[in-house]
């Protein structure tokens, strides 16, 4: 991994234009709304793409046909009056349209902004492999905790406009899992789709010289282990420097169930691991820039950035 990080788009100012998309699961309208009027409150021209309230005629879980997800997200991306792409939700279904985008056209239409988490994740790993492009691991337009909680929406809104004010990243809450402090890339995201990533075209053969972001929801505890363990068997965690740990919402019981998971399966990477330290499926999801060089203090509970995370 580029020990200078990855290509950092620009920040926006008062008046960018940022496409609400749905390339997995779709929006529901109330929802998608009060999240448009919350970038209209920053200034900005919110604009949401026709795909984002569609649903597939077959499979529900679906913001609409595989090829219209795809068309819908490159439309958006290439055109020359977005400066930012923010998903609508997670969910599942970017796995079945990342094949279909065209990535020569989506290069030559210029480093933006891609914000997003949960299923949004294997869309990090692809900009990364294929473009070379730093993204934002983010809250998402038609989600509660973006409509809600002040917290989140403040740490993206600074990102976006003042990103220098966002160079230290975590909660009062965290603490090391793993004392120490380690420096390197920033990468990762929610760990099952990292796993479901694997041998495929735009995964990353591994992390090495990663400070690896990872948060999940609704996986239980054997299930963690089983994916934790995935990555450690395919040599997917060889050479990580430093592990920061977010939100595991609905994984069970953390302090009886999942933490011992967590200590056990990334304790033998000997490297410093912080848990707790606000990112991904909770009420305060701090925007987490991935490709962007960084040094986690465990025993502070701090991800520090060593450069805005937009240039």
């Amino acid at each position: 991994m580029n020990a200078a990080g990855l290509t950092r788009p620009r920040r926006l100012a008062p008046g960018a234009r940022i496409a609400v998309v749905a390339p997995s699961g779709p929006v529901v309208e109330e929802r998608l709304q009060e999240g448009l009027d919350v970038l209209r409150g920053w200034g900005l021209d919110p604009v949401a793409t026709p795909q984002v309230t569609d649903r597939h005629p077959q499979f529900r879980y679906l913001a609409g046909e595989d090829e219209k997800r795809a068309r819908d997200f490159q439309d958006a991306w290439c055109d020359p009056g977005v400066d930012a792409v923010m998903c609508g939700r997670g969910g599942y279904g970017v796995q079945r349209m990342v094949d279909l985008l065209d990535w020569e056209a989506l290069r030559a239409a210029g480093p933006k902004v891609l914000i997003g988490y949960s299923d949004v994740t294997a869309l990090h790993e692809a900009f990364a492999v294929r473009l070379g492009l730093s993204t934002l691991h983010g809250p998402m337009a038609s989600t509660l905790a973006f409509i809600n909680n002040a917290t989140t929406q403040q740490s993206l809104r600074t990102t976006l406009f003042e990103p220098e004010a966002a160079l230290v990243l975590g909660l009062p809450g965290a603490r090391p899992l793993v004392p120490g402090r380690a420096r390197g890339v920033t990468v990762g995201g929610c760990l099952s789709l990292l796993a479901a990533d694997l041998a495929t075209p735009h995964g990353r053969q591994s992390a090495e010289g990663g400070l690896l972001l990872l948060e999940d929801v609704g996986e239980e505890d054997y299930r963690l282990d089983r994916t934790l363990t995935q990555l450690l068997r395919a040599g997917w965690l060889e050479g990580v420097i430093g592990v920061a740990l977010g939100s595991w919402k609905d994984c069970g019981p953390y302090e009886e169930r999942v933490r011992p998971v967590l200590r056990e399966r990334l304790g033998r990477l000997g490297v410093p691991v912080v848990e707790d330290l606000g990112f991904g499926h909770c009420d305060t999801a701090l925007t987490m820039p991935l490709g962007v060089p960084a040094v986690l203090d465990a025993d502070s509970g701090t991800l520090t950035l060593e450069m805005p995370a937009l240039a």
